[in-house]
């Protein structure tokens, strides 16, 4: 692709301050790299993507809200974590982190292992054991 050509169009990555770096033919017809704020074809993936990122957010809202789940669901589906990444942030195997995604469990928590949540997640520990849901 020539670099007069390299597409512009508006996507979330511009929203984010982001701009991705593509290989191009300068006029010399050496190849370049030049940076884009995204094309249709990206930018449609990214809103799909995006809009189901927000679904699971929310089914996991609800999910806490109905006691069917503990908020370790919530924060690490807002944080675009899963259980792997989750155990590796706090220190723990993952049967031990998901064990504590159960609702009766994360009750009994200590307050040292719910702040290696509540660091992980940039929030307080108060924040990690009120959040209902609501």
């Amino acid at each position: 692709m020539r670099k007069q050509d390299l597409p512009q169009d508006e996507s979330n990555m511009k929203s984010a301050n982001m701009t991705e770096v593509l290989y191009v033919i300068d006029e010399n017809d050496q190849y370049t790299t030049a940076n884009s704020i995204g094309w249709e074809a990206k930018k449609l993936a990214l809103d799909e993507s995006m809009e189901l990122i927000h679904e699971r957010i929310e089914e996991a809202r609800q999910n806490v809200a109905q006691n069917k789940v503990s908020p370790v669901i919530y924060f690490m589906e807002l944080n675009k974590m899963d259980l792997s990444v989750l155990a590796a942030y706090v220190g723990m195997w993952q049967w031990r982190v998901k064990r504590h995604t159960k609702p009766k469990t994360f009750k009994t928590l200590s307050d040292t292992i719910l702040k290696k949540y509540a660091d992980a997640f940039g929030i307080s520990v108060e924040e990690l054991k009120n959040f209902d849901g609501k």
